[in-house]
Order: C-alpha cells, then sequence, then structure tokens
C-alpha cells in the first residue's frame, strides 16, 4: 500500500489466524475416539484407528478427482461416505455426514477464541463493504463465526468449501470482487498467510496488509 493506491472502498478478511484464534488436533488418536464413541449413539460402528485411516484416505481421494490445483472438498460428503458404508441401521447419511462433521470439529479443538485487535478493525471499517475469503469448511467454519458474533457483520462471506478450490486460486478472489461490485485496486485484503492472503491479492490487483501490520497501521 503507498500514497498513490486509491481510497479503500471494500475490505476482505481471512478467517482463522485473523479474525479467530483456533488450534485444532485432526491426528491426535483422542480426537479420533471421542467421534468413534459419538458415532455409535447415530447408529454407526467404526473403530476409532479405520475411522482415522477411512477420513485421510477418503480426503485424498476426493482431492484426486477434483483435479484442481488447489482443491477443496466437503467434509460432510466425506463423512457422510463413511457412515453410510459403516451403518448398523438405518441413518440419512446426508445429515448425519454434517453433523459428523461438526462433531469432529468439537473433537478435534483445542483453542478457539476471537482475536481482539480484528473486531476493533471492523469497528473502523464499517462503513466500507466487507466480506470474508477463507480456506475453510462452511459446515462448522459459519457455526465458529456466528458464535462469536462475527458472521453477520460482513456482506458476504466465502469458504473454500462453497467452490470447491481454495486460496490462492484466483477464482476465489475473483467471486469475492463480484460479490463487492469493486474493482481489485479499490479493495483491501487483511490476514494472516504472507502467500495467500498478501502476495496472492496484490498479484490480483488488490491492495493487501498482513493482519498483525493492519493492527498497527490502524491502530491510532
Amino acid at each position: 500500500m503507498s500514497l498513490c493506491d486509491p481510497p479503500v472502498a471494500g475490505v476482505l478478511f481471512d478467517c482463522y489466524g485473523t479474525l479467530i484464534d483456533i488450534l485444532t488436533d485432526e491426528r491426535d488418536t483422542e480426537t479420533y475416539r471421542n467421534l468413534a464413541r459419538w458415532l455409535i449413539y447415530q447408529g454407526v460402528m467404526v473403530a476409532p484407528d479405520d475411522l482415522r485411516v477411512l477420513y485421510t484416505c477418503h480426503v485424498r481421494e476426493a482431492i484426486e478427482q477434483i483435479g484442481e490445483p488447489y482443491p477443496e472438498v466437503r467434509v460432510e460428503e466425506i463423512f457422510a461416505g463413511i457412515c453410510a458404508e459403516h451403518a448398523i441401521r438405518k441413518i440419512d447419511a446426508g445429515r448425519l455426514g454434517i453433523e459428523t462433521a461438526r462433531a469432529f470439529r468439537a473433537a478435534s479443538l483445542r483453542r478457539l477464541g476471537i482475536i481482539e485487535e480484528s473486531r476493533r478493525l471492523l469497528d473502523l471499517f464499517c462503513a466500507e463493504k466487507l466480506g470474508v475469503v477463507s480456506n475453510g469448511q462452511r459446515v462448522f467454519s459459519e457455526c465458529e463465526m456466528r458464535a462469536f458474533g462475527l458472521y453477520d457483520r460482513f456482506d458476504f462471506v466465502i469458504f473454500s468449501s462453497d467452490l470447491g478450490y481454495q486460496k490462492p486460486d484466483t477464482r476465489i478472489y475473483a467471486a469475492a470482487l463480484g460479490r463487492m461490485r469493486l474493482s481489485a485496486p479499490e479493495v483491501l485484503f487483511i490476514g494472516d498467510n504472507p502467500e495467500n492472503d498478501v502476495a496472492a491479492p496484490r498479484k490480483f490487483g488488490m491492495q493487501a496488509l498482513h493482519v498483525e501490520e493492519a493492527w498497527r497501521r490502524y491502530s491510532d
């Protein structure tokens, strides 16, 4: 950003590491042990170690089938398939896939909270068009944003699971600009990932700041 940049008419935020502080552990055996126990009461029987392998393999296979350079899956569809394969009674696989994805998130969660410095940024930019572009899963990421009163503060929220591809795919930035009805130079992107949230948006023509730089720049 420089004095030559046009005025900011819209601001795009990343979600995790920018608005929400989160720590998950999807490799921990306890994550799958707790999820497998929960699944018993939903009519699905699968051993924790098998569940871990199945999840990993199904995600890998889905990514290969997508054929995108920056592919994204929908985890609820992954779990729907696993539940259907291991059901011990009649289930609604689609519905249970959604519930299992959220239970998986809860089982893997180690830390979750709002980043106060970024909440203050939102207050500063309240007059501009606001959006979120996140490599995330809508099935549980929207719940997390709503839990902290963030979701409805934005004009729109795009998660990579909505589109089937992730940042830094240029199409995800184009989708956001289309929702804003603004040109790239009029939009500021703020995030914590140097490639996805700074370098790629700048290459696309947007203004961009690492979130910590944004905190410093707009602290007064």
